[in-house]
Parts: structure tokens; sequence; C-alpha cells
């Protein structure tokens, strides 16, 4: 990007961070907005320009330069001097010192409650503006401004009678009170008194989030019925120049901050009283210093409601704070809703089957044999053949059962915390109920997080208390010690260290589940008595197809309506994000990956590219071959509908979603799961409205043992081929 796009950028965003967005239409109808008046407008732009160009100087983060996480402060400092006074040489001095002294104020508060998790919103301009607006009564050359005064002259000056026709115009359009407050609000928060200039600024919001517009009319209005409410006065200029607080708030507290929802907005709907009750209690104290109250109160109540939530016990379903700021209202919902239907259930540490091939539950949860109260939550392992016999022959024999003497793994890395190996295997249908648990072995994975395996086989034990294991590594063979009357592996989590402790109830993830129809993949989820479950075995040519390492580099030869090639690189960022990028549009795929799953989590840049088409082609891919089952995701909302197509869709999104984008993935091309032969990958993009379907993407992915060898795109419009180009 070079240096002056990448500046531009931090100019625009200053003026769209007022609202909380990056968007750049919103901006320049902001920057429009400013300009109403027209000094007012030059003043905020030369102080967003002196702000952004310190902070280049002295060496402060470039992108929250860019954001204009750093303007945005200055900007309203700029904007409240250009409206209060006369513009001239000592304007522009006071200006630019005010951007600076704004500035330091923003990286101050950064750093103060930054620390907390906090932003520092508008606290800088409100520090700022009084600061000078104390200072300036000594002022003596600096003349108080007197265009609004004399507003029909200054028009009649600019376009003469024309401007004055359209003013009276404009002004006897009939409007209802509240709406007109409601547009005059809008106007103060960038120092524009007119109703014009909020009706820009309410079609720019409407624009950057549909959350956002009906959120700023929840907590004005709300406000609004309050001062009737309670009998409080609500005058034009009160309103106005006070009003602003209503709005910020709601939309910070509703739709910005905190993952917009029905518990969100009723949020709203009990905090802006609050904010109410600051203004009118402040502005009486202000009042004797003469100074205006500005955004103190929305800066105070939305503080202090984000504050109290960090006490919270869990990030509860109610109330979601963010953890990813996408400055959209709407895209944090649908990423957001997304993320939860597809990892919210994973657990800190991912626990695994501890063997090898397919087993079935004998016993599972509150079990009807010894899987009792506070050892309910346990599974007993064995093998099956077809006919459903855990055993060969007449089963007389410890020897002739499918799971004796069978390996056991590590279900995750940890350190081994206690060892048993001593005790004798019983014959079949004998108990050692003195050693109840028989050959076991505890593992360690974190705190308060232990694994169990009990009734192994004497001596087969192959680690010592203290060994640091890694997920797959054998521990052992399945045996029929202690109180197993026959040979099976007993498995258990649990809080504490000790052979005898009770269990937790903790999921098991990523395998394969057996049903009577076709196979499918759990990636999280707690197996039942009679279930067939096994490991998911990674197939080496999906490992080379799928496994991306940073550094890697990726080429395709692409024929579509002409030939061209796309280069791609793996890389990571600074907070160790793994992610494809584009060569030539610079669009990037973020993914999570383990041993056996690789997951698309996030794309952003051009939805024409190839890249795009790969994210949603390859969203979820298991890296173990298994042709009897499909794999299914859903896609954000935002990634699949073009935003145009989801404007009505945004308005009701907090409450319930009418559209989805549908994943689904087959295998095929092979009969053998672990071979390096041919293998095709069919997969599907379905977008549904109302629950039919709108429109479908097919994919096909052709791997050998190189890894990715062909890659198609098929849609009524569209046939493209990629051919990967291996070095």
């Amino acid at each position: 990007m070079s240096s002056l796009k990448w500046y531009l950028q931090g100019i625009l965003n200053s003026y769209s961070q007022v609202f909380f967005s990056d968007n750049k239409v919103f901006a320049s109808i902001l920057l429009l907005v400013t300009f109403v008046d027209f000094y007012t407008g030059l003043f905020g732009l030369f102080s967003v320009l002196i702000s952004n160009a310190t902070a280049l100087w002295i060496g402060f983060d470039k992108f929250r330069i860019r954001q204009g996480y750093y303007g945005f402060n200055s900007l309203l400092v700029g904007l409240g001097l250009g409206v209060y006074f006369q513009p001239g040489i000592l304007l522009l001095l006071l200006v630019l010192l005010a951007a600076v002294l704004t500035l330091f104020f923003s990286v101050a508060l950064e750093g103060i409650i930054g620390k907390y998790g906090l932003p520092y919103l508008s606290v800088p301009f409100v520090l700022s503006l009084w600061a000078l607006t104390l200072a300036s009564r000594e002022f003596q050359a600096l003349g108080l401004n007197e265009r609004q005064i004399y507003t029909l002259n200054d028009l009649y000056t600019i376009g003469g009678s024309l401007f004055v026709d359209l003013y009276e115009w404009w002004n006897s359009i009939p409007i209802p009170v509240s709406l007109k407050g409601y547009f005059l609000s809008l106007g103060a928060i960038l120092f524009q008194h007119s109703v014009f200039a909020g009706v820009l600024v309410a079609i720019g919001l409407l624009v950057y989030s549909r959350i956002g517009f009906i959120l700023s009319l929840i907590g004005f209005y709300i406000a609004y019925l309050f001062y009737l409410l309670i009998g409080a006065r609500f005058t034009e200029v009160g309103y106005s120049y006070i009003g602003f607080n209503y709005i910020l708030s709601a939309i910070a507290i509703g739709g910005y901050f905190i993952i917009p929802n029905r518990n969100s907005y009723l949020a709203v709907i009990l905090l802006i009283p609050m904010v109410a009750i600051l203004t009118i209690s402040l502005s009486s104290v202000l009042a004797l210093y003469h100074l205006p109250i500005y955004s103190l109160p929305f800066n105070i109540v939305t503080l202090l409601f984000l504050y109290a939530l960090k006490f919270r016990v869990h990030n509860n379903a109610k109330l979601n704070t963010l953890f990813i700021q996408q400055n959209s209202p709407e895209k944090n919902l649908y990423s957001f809703i997304n993320h939860t239907e597809r990892f919210g259930k994973e657990s800190p540490v991912s626990i695994f089957l501890p063997f090898f091939g397919e087993w079935v539950i004998t016993q599972g949860h509150n079990g009807e044999y010894t899987h009792k109260n506070g050892w309910r939550h346990a599974w007993d392992f064995e093998m099956a053949d077809d006919a459903g016999k855990t055993y060969k022959n007449e089963g007389d024999y410890t020897e002739d059962y499918y799971c004796y003497n069978k390996n056991i793994i590590a279900p995750a890395d940890g350190t081994i915390e206690e060892v048993v190996d001593d005790i004798q295997d019983n014959m079949i249908g004998e108990k050692n109920l003195e050693n109840n648990w028989g050959n076991t072995i505890i593992i360690k994975h974190a705190e308060y997080l232990y694994t169990k395996l009990s009734h192994l086989k004497q001596g087969t034990v192959q680690v010592t208390s203290g060994d640091k294991v890694k997920k797959g590594d054998l521990l052992g063979k399945c045996g029929n010690s202690g109180n197993s009357p026959y040979p099976h592996l007993h498995f258990q989590v649990q809080a504490t260290p000790y052979i005898g402790s009770k269990t937790i109830d903790y999921p098991i993830s990523n395998y394969f589940l057996k049903t009577s129809k076709n196979v499918e993949l759990k990636t999280v989820a707690t197996p039942e008595k009679n279930q067939t479950i096994s490991n998911i075995q990674v197939n080496p040519s999906l490992r080379r197809a799928f496994f991306f390492i940073p550094g890697e580099k990726i080429k395709f030869n692409v024929i579509d309506s002409a030939e061209h090639e796309a280069d791609w690189e793996v890389k990571i960022d600074y907070f160790l994000n793994k992610y494809i990028e584009c060569e030539k549009s610079k669009s990037k795929a973020y993914f999570k990956i383990d041993d056996a799953m690789m997951h698309f989590i996030h794309f952003e840049g051009d939805r024409r590219s190839l890249l795009y088409y790969f994210y949603l082609a390859a969203y979820k891919v298991c890296l173990g071959f298994n042709k009897e089952f499909v794999l299914h995701d859903a896609y954000p909302l935002n990634m699949v509908f073009n935003p145009k197509n989801l404007v009505l869709q945004d308005f009701v999104a907090p409450f319930f979603r009418y559209k989805s984008g549908e994943f689904s993935l087959t295998y095929a091309g092979s009969h053998d799961a672990l071979s390096d032969t041919r293998l095709v990958l069919n997969s599907k993009t379905t977008t549904k409205v109302f629950g039919k379907k709108s429109k479908e993407i097919s994919f096909f992915f052709y791997v050998d043992k190189r890894g990715i060898k062909e890659f198609e795109i098929q849609t009524n419009q569209i046939n493209i081929r990629a051919i990967c180009i291996n070095d």
C-alpha cells in the first residue's frame, strides 16, 4: 500500500470512527457533512491532518493511525473550535496545538484504561475542548463565531437568493418535533446544528449499519420518552447538543462492544435513562463553570457498563463482549454466531480416543454396571466383529478377545502422573476387587484435567511417572486386570490425580461414529453405549494437500474466460494467526489446523478472486479419508451473501435469521483410507432463504500423493479450472 493511500485511509477513518466504523462511504458522507459549515469542516480536517502527522512523526502504531483511532478525537476538537471561533491565523494555531494535545490525551488514556481492556472513546475530546474553552476566556485576540447568527446573510453571500430560497423551502417541510430533534442530535455530533446535516448523517449511518441505525432511533426515543415521563425540559438546543449522548450510547452498548441481540437491546433500554440522569445532573454542575457537557454522559455510562461486565464469572450468551472487532455490528453478529456454532463446544484441551481402529462402547456414562454416582462419566471400550461379537471361538481365554493386547495410546499431550503395572490379568469371568482399577495410567493434561486408563495388561506399560507424552504415543496394551471379568479398556476424565478420583463430564474430540447407514464425523461430543467409534486416521495425500505450513507457496494455472496464474503464500501474523494470501489481490483466507482437521475461519479481500472460491470450497476438511461420510458446516451470512441482499436481514438479525449459507463435502475416488491413490473431493456452497435454495456452487478437488492436483468451480454462470503447478 502506497504511503499516500495509507495516509488518506487514516484521514477517512478518523471521520467514521466517530460512529465506531471504518466504512469509506460513511466516512465520505461525514466528511461532507462537516463542510455544511465550511470553516467548521476546514478546521476539523486540519486537526485530523495534524494529529495523524504528529502520530506518524513520533512513531506510534501505523495500524492505529490508519484505522483513525488517533484522529477522531482531534477531529471533534477541531470541529468544536471551528464552530465557536472566528476563522483566522490565531485559530489555526490554536487548532494545531489542540490536535497535538488531544493526541497525547488519547495515547495516555490508551495506556491508563487500555490495560483494563477498555476503550478511551471520546474522553480525550471532552478533556481537550474543556481545557481550551477555559483557556480561551483569556484569549482577547480570538473572536467568537458569528456565522450562524446571520444565517440568511451568509447563505446569500455564498449562493445568492437561490440558496436562501432552498433554505426556507427546507425549513418549511413539516417534520415531527421528535424526529427533528433526532436529526439535530445526529448533526450535533459533528457540530452541525441543522436538520439537513442530521439527515445526511442518518443516511450514512443506514448505509454503514442497519443495526446501528435502529439503535440510534431506540436510544434517542427512549431518552425522549423518559424526559416526557419525568417532566424534564427537552428544548431544541438541549436535545441537539446533548441528544447525541443517547444515540452514541445506544450504538456502543447495543451493537458495537456487545454482540447485538435482544438482551443488548434490553440493556440499551435500561441504560439510556441512566445517561439521561447523568446528563441532567452533570449539566447543572458544569454550568457553574460555563462548560458544555458534550459527550461526557455517554463516556461515563459506556465505560462503567463495559468495566462491570469484566467481573462476570462467564461471558454468557445474554451479553457477549467481543474478542475480535470488525467495526460493524452486522459483521460482529454474523461472525459470532458462526464461530459459536462451529467451535462453541470446543474444550480448552482436546481429548481424543486412546486407541487405533474401531472400538465399541460396551458401557457408557451412567452405565448399568459400575459407572454410577461420582464415577458415572466414564466409558468401557471393546472391539467387535461384523456379527457384533467381542471375541472369537468360545471366548474362554483372554487371547480370544479382539481388544486384548491391542495398543493403547495417549489421548492428548501431558505428563504421566501415576502408573500401576504389576497386577496380574484375570481369567475370563473372574474379578480382582482388591485392586479394582487394575493396571492403570493417569496423565495430567492441564490443571484440574487428568485422564485415567485402566485394566491394562500386566507388564506392558511403556511409561513411568514424570514422563512427557504426546498425543498418540504408545502407553501400553489393553488387558484384563482389576475389576474386569473380560478384557476391555476403562477410560475417564477427572479433575484430580488419584487412581480412585471421581469423574467429570468432558467430551471427546474428532472421531468417526459408524452407524448402520453411514459414518459421521464428531468434532466435539460424548460417545454413547453401543456406538462404534474410531480415531481419525490421517490420509497422507489429504495431509499433503491441506496441511498448510507458513512459508509454503501455492501456484495455480487458472483457466476460465482467459488463462492466467494465481500465486498464493501461506503466512502468519503477529498474533500467530495463519492465513493464505493472494499475491495479486492481497486477499487473505485465515485458517486453523490440527492433526486431523482444517477449518477456514475468515476471509477478507476480493470475492472475485480464486482464493475466495478456495475458501468456500475447502471451508472444512477432514484430513482422514472415509468414503461413507459427508461433512457439513455453516458460513457467516456476510461471507456468502452480497451486502445488498442482506439489508432486510440485517434489520432483524439480532432476533432471528431467515437466510443461511451451508457447506457440505463428500469424499470419493478411493476405497483405501491410507492409500496415496487419486482422491476426489466434492464440496458445495448452498445459500437458502426461508429454507429454500437460492444459489449453489459446486467444487471439485482432485488430490494425489503430491497434494492438490486440480481444483474446479462450477455454477450455472461460470466454470473455472485451476491446475496446481508443483515446483
